[in-house]
């Protein structure tokens, strides 16, 4: 604006400056977030798995170290026995090997030596993956006396008809796509170092023939997680390659979990995930048809519409509020935000102490020690909000908060209810990595059979059992006629209490 064109009234250029001085921290806020998108980390706690891989080459350097000392106190006839690092799995197969004396005979006397005990000690050893093939014989028989044809028995189901998979090799390939990471053409790639060159095409149809056998368990594991009174619902973006046009579109990928571990629940923890080729309201609707409960999400204002029908109640996250606070935090000195924060970690530290109890002892906790803390919260940030522009930054993360409150704070009355929604956010983790690895989907039908297959992996893994021991046997049990009526008996968690081992 040229200076010609300012007013000469003092008030009206002392109004005008504090506008763009508004408008300017505004401005420059966004620019700090911008940089920390770019340059910063995103974790919000410590960056554990980087200073995981830094202490690696720490680690190695003090193995190394040690093996020197040991080499050198073993050449002085002096090596001390190592520090006992646990027991290997008693399920490991022994392989074992004795290392006897030649001469049994005394060198004192003359005398035979006899056994008085022994020593053991074990090691860990690795047979790398190697293929192998099966080759099944069918005798023919016929009748030399009346010549009434050939008889013989009948060939084994194959999930592939013609194919060269077994159920196991299909699996591992679906486990190390879908919980490895590793895209199809990687696969490829170790697979020929071993000679059996497969295209990724035949990987690709392979992944596509198991995914429609295991459509039904996934949407099964769906129907019994909607059964539930508690869920947890966020999604995330998945690329689709649109042909059509030449580039990818971005679909949605909708996460839904039940885990009742930290309050004491029995019902076993589980995800479904659902492809949907945008994010409309309309998604959450159709897939959460029939659930009645508890719904638990981030501030995504689609899920309104599914609470305004009256069966679901809507929990919102605390970690998304805190968010929006450490975000102003972060870059330099930020006193309110700073002081949200403190009282929402307030917060945490008494549901750290409460995890595990029955709902009922986490209520009655939270009535008595989270309540006066959200008492006291609600009015501060309303207090401070009178104090501040309402157009920057920090008026939207209070506005944020105090727009959802009622969600925020109905923890309090129900023990079952977390304060966040970092449940299902975890079984996002996964889907971001094979995002990263495999760039996107390669069209609706294989983002929808990474839904499937990822749904059932996630909830293996959540149930602590081995997702490529349960999906060589759900599929060898496919291919010979599991009935639908028992299809329960399929399900990862119908797993928990069975020993797979015996199945890899």
């Amino acid at each position: 604006m040229p200076s010609d064109a300012l007013p000469d009234d003092p008030m009206m250029l002392k109004a005008m400056l504090l506008a763009e001085r508004v408008q300017n921290e505004r401005l420059c806020q966004i620019i700090r977030d911008l940089q920390r998108h770019q340059f910063g980390r995103r974790a919000e706690t410590l960056p554990e798995d980087q200073m995981l891989l830094g202490l690696e080459d720490v680690e190695q350097t003090a193995a190394s170290d040690a093996a020197g000392a040991e080499q050198a106190a073993r050449q002085a006839g002096a090596a001390k026995r190592r520090a006992n690092r646990g027991a290997l799995p008693a399920h490991l197969p022994r392989i074992e090997t004795t290392i006897d004396l030649d001469d049994k005979t005394c060198l004192s006397c003359q005398g035979a030596l006899h056994r008085i005990g022994e020593d053991r000690s074990e090691r860990l050893d690795i047979v790398p993956a190697q293929f192998r093939v099966l080759v099944t014989i069918r005798p023919k028989y016929a009748c030399r006396t009346c010549e009434a044809g050939v008889v013989q028995a009948a060939a084994p189901a194959r999930l592939i008809e013609g194919g060269l998979p077994t159920e196991a090799t299909i699996a591992q390939v679906l486990v190390s796509k879908y919980a490895d990471h590793l895209p199809l053409y990687r696969q490829a790639q170790i697979y020929a170092r071993q000679s059996v060159n497969l295209d990724r095409s035949t990987l690709a149809d392979w992944v596509g023939h198991a995914a429609w056998h295991l459509r039904p368990l996934h949407q099964r594991l769906l129907d019994k997680l909607k059964q539930r009174l508690k869920l947890f619902a966020d999604e995330t973006t998945l690329p689709v390659l649109d042909p059509g046009r030449g580039r990818t579109k971005t679909g949605q990928l909708w996460a839904y979990a039940a885990d009742d571990r930290p309050w004491g629940g029995s019902d076993p923890p589980g995800v479904a995930y659902v492809y949907a080729p945008d994010r409309k309201a309309e998604r959450p609707i159709t897939h959460l048809d029939g659930f009645k409960g508890v719904l638990q999400v981030d501030g995504y204002a689609g899920y309104r519409r599914l609470a305004e029908r009256g069966d679901v109640q809507l929990a919102f996250c605390w970690v998304h509020v805190r968010r929006n606070f450490y975000k102003l935090a972060t870059p330099g000195p930020a006193p309110i935000a700073s002081e949200a924060l403190q009282r929402i970690a307030a917060l945490y530290a008494i549901e750290n102490d409460i995890r595990g109890r029955s709902a009922e002892e986490r209520c009655l906790a939270r009535q008595h020690k989270s309540r006066p803390l959200i008492d006291a919260l609600e009015p501060w940030l309303r207090t401070k909000l009178g104090l501040i522009s309402q157009k920057g930054k920090l008026a939207e993360a209070i506005n944020y908060a105090l727009s959802r409150w009622e969600g925020l704070t109905c923890f309090l009355d129900d023990g079952r209810i977390e304060l966040d929604n970092n449940t299902v956010e975890r079984s996002i983790r996964p889907i971001t990595l094979n995002r990263k690895n495999a760039l996107f989907a390669g069209s609706d039908g294989g983002a929808d059979h990474w839904a499937t297959l990822a749904t059932l992996i996630e909830t293996c893994k959540l149930n602590d059992i081995d997702p490529l021991s349960y999906l060589t046997d759900v599929l060898a049990r496919i291919v010979n006629g599991h009935p639908n009526r028992d299809i329960d008996a399929l399900l990862p968690w119908a797993y928990r209490k069975q020993d797979l081992r015996a199945v890899a």
